[in-house]
C-alpha cells in the first residue's frame, strides 16, 4: 500500500510538472475596397523636421499593403483565458520619435512591461497619453538621446499624441496577458502557445473600430482567423 501512494504521487508529480499543450493562432487582417489616399504630413513649422527627410512623409492612420492587407492592426484575446495574471516580460520595448514621426505607429505591451520613450530628434517633442484606465502623463523631451521609461498596470488601447508637432500621433495597446499582435507589412499576425480552449479575438484599427471573431484551440494545437475591414 505504502509503495501505492508512492508511486501515485510521483505520478501526480509528473502530471504537474508537464506543460500544458498549446498552438498558434494565425491569420491575416485584409482591407476591402479602394484604398484611401493617404495623407502627407506637413513638418515645415520645424525645419528640424522636414530636414530629416528626403521624401514626402505620408500618414500611417490607413495603410493598404500590396497584397491588399492591412497594416497597424492589433489582434488580442478578449476573452476565454483561464489564467487571469502573467508575469511581465523582462525586456523593453522602444517606443521612438525619430524623424519627427512616432515608432512604431501602433505598439502592443503587456502589463507591468517596461517601455522605453526615447527622442531621436535634435528638436523639442512632448509625449502626451490620452489614457483613461493608466495615469496619463504629459512629459517634454527637449533634447536627442532623452530618454522616459513607463509601465502600465491595466488593459486599454489609448493615443499618444505631441502638442509641438500636432502631425504626430501614435497608439499603445496595454494587454494583461501576452497573446496578442500588431499586423506589419503583410498583413499577418500570430498569437503564440495559446491554451486548448474556446477564444473570443478582437481585432482593433484606428479608423475603423473592431471586430471580433470565435476561435477554437484544440489539442492539435492550430487554428486560424481572417478578419477583413472595409473602407468607408
Amino acid at each position: 500500500m505504502k509503495g501505492f501512494f508512492i508511486s501515485t504521487l510521483v505520478a501526480c508529480t509528473i502530471a504537474l510538472s508537464v506543460p500544458a499543450q498549446a498552438g498558434d493562432v494565425t491569420g491575416k487582417v485584409s482591407f476591402d475596397g479602394t484604398a484611401p489616399k493617404a495623407t502627407r504630413l506637413r513638418m515645415d513649422a520645424d525645419k528640424v523636421c522636414s530636414r530629416a527627410h528626403k521624401d514626402a512623409v505620408l500618414g500611417e492612420d490607413v495603410v493598404v499593403n500590396a497584397n491588399g492587407t492591412l497594416s497597424n492592426v492589433i489582434v488580442y484575446v478578449k476573452d476565454g483565458l483561464k489564467v487571469k495574471k502573467f508575469p511581465a516580460p523582462k525586456g523593453k520595448v522602444k517606443f521612438d520619435q525619430l524623424g519627427c514621426v512616432y515608432t512604431p505607429h501602433v505598439l502592443g505591451v503587456q502589463t507591468g512591461q517596461e517601455v522605453e520613450i526615447v527622442n531621436s530628434d535634435p528638436t523639442l517633442h512632448n509625449v502626451h497619453s490620452l489614457s483613461k484606465d493608466n495615469p496619463s502623463f504629459n512629459v517634454a523631451q527637449p533634447k536627442k538621446g532623452m530618454t522616459l521609461s513607463k509601465t502600465f498596470e491595466k488593459g486599454e488601447i489609448f493615443k499618444v499624441k505631441c502638442e509641438v508637432h500636432t502631425w504626430m500621433g501614435a497608439y499603445i495597446g496595454v494587454f494583461e496577458h501576452p497573446f496578442f499582435a500588431v499586423t506589419g507589412d503583410d498583413g499577418s499576425f500570430k498569437l503564440e502557445k495559446l491554451p486548448p480552449g474556446d477564444y473570443t479575438l478582437e481585432a482593433w484599427h484606428e479608423k475603423y473600430g473592431t471586430q471580433t471573431m470565435k476561435v477554437k484551440v484544440d489539442k492539435a494545437g492550430a487554428a486560424t482567423a481572417d478578419f477583413t475591414f472595409k473602407g468607408k
